[in-house]
């Protein structure tokens, strides 16, 4: 992906072709929140690091950033210690899009706007939702492993929590792609609520009942990677690309770990989920809000796309290639960017 430094926000405002500005100013002193939803994702601490980065970039002053630890309980309470300490506008990544209803009405009303980033809020008004399309997620893994098994074969997808739109979207967009396209491949579903335990142990248990099982959608690699090679090196089950005994595995996030494994043929191919530009650009419309400026649906300058989904909310989806052999050494990926 292409990283274009913004000088400004004005300069920033001026990539877009689809923005609207609706008056406001420079963002001062005014303070922007940030929550980050968890720690135990290789994929989210990598976000973690590029935040600070952006924020020095975008000239925004952050407060101490909050994490809320995959609970939705901590994340409110974190919220509402932000606003009361006087945040102008709030970062939040909720991974119970379904709970955040209250709190998002709450900061409506106070005027304070709120810029979500990886999920998209199930009710309540939000700024922007920073995101990829996720849908595409589980229809680009369904076509792979369907193409590499050739429409034969038994196939674990570890689900992320249905509680999030996430974990919904990619699990619909698999099932019906599979359903309509592959009818020859048992699907396992799995549901994970994002814990590499729960991954592992149904792996285990599933290997166990199907030892010819030979497919693996990871719906987050940051979490189930680690753990899921773990199971198949003890099941003496992990073979390298190439060896008829391989079992072909899609995951999603693009951390430079899976990047790794693909190098290795541990595993096939990765979604690259962008963690730089859901840093960069939630900053970006955060600090937008602040200074009054408005959006509209319509293609951008940063290779992305601004849709309406609903309540007058925009989202602004941005891309996530496909990673295999042939493209892992990309050097505009952000997983072989950063820590450099």
């Amino acid at each position: 992906m292409q990283r274009r430094r913004i000088l400004s926000l004005i300069s920033g405002i001026a990539l877009l072709g689809t923005v609207a500005a609706c008056g406001g100013g420079a963002t001062g002193g005014a303070q922007i929140g940030v929550d980050y939803p968890r720690a135990d994702s290789d994929f989210w601490n990598s976000y973690i690091k590029y935040t600070p980065q952006f924020a020095k970039e975008l000239d925004v002053r952050l407060m101490p950033p909050t994490n809320s630890q995959n609970d939705v309980a901590k994340l409110v309470a974190n919220v509402q210690a932000m606003t009361s300490q006087g945040a102008k506008a709030i970062v939040m990544a909720p991974q119970d899009t379904g709970a955040i209803a209250t709190t998002l009405a709450q900061l409506e009303q106070k005027k304070i706007p709120v810029v979500t980033v990886d999920t998209r809020p199930d009710k309540g008004k939000a700024y922007m939702v920073v995101r990829a399309d996720n849908k595409a997620y589980g229809e680009k893994a369904c076509k792979y492993l369907g193409e590499k098994l050739g429409n034969k074969g038994k196939v674990v997808e570890f689900q992320g929590a249905l509680s999030s739109i996430n974990g919904r979207d990619r699990s619909e967009a698999f099932a019906s792609c599979m359903k309509q396209n592959y009818p020859g491949i048992t699907v396992f579903e799995e549901p994970t609520d994002w814990l590499d335990t729960k991954a592992a142990a149904a792996l285990q248990t599933r290997l166990t009942q199907h030892p010819d099982i030979n497919g693996i959608y990871m719906q987050a690699g940051g979490v189930y990677l680690a753990a899921t090679l773990q199971v198949l090196r003890s099941a003496g089950k992990l073979f390298p690309v190439g060896d008829p005994r391989h079992i072909t595995i899609v995951s999603n996030d693009g951390i430079p770990q899976e990047f790794e494994s693909i190098r290795k043929g541990e595993i096939d191919a990765t979604v690259s989920q962008p963690a730089d530009a859901y840093a960069k650009w939630a900053l970006f419309y955060a600090k937008a809000a602040i200074e009054g400026k408005t959006f509209k649906p319509g293609p951008t300058d940063h290779d992305s796309t601004i849709i309406e989904v609903g309540n007058g909310v925009l989202e602004d989806q941005l891309p996530a290639p496909l990673v295999t052999k042939d493209n892992v050494d990309d050097p505009k990926l952000w997983g072989n960017q950063i820590g450099k």
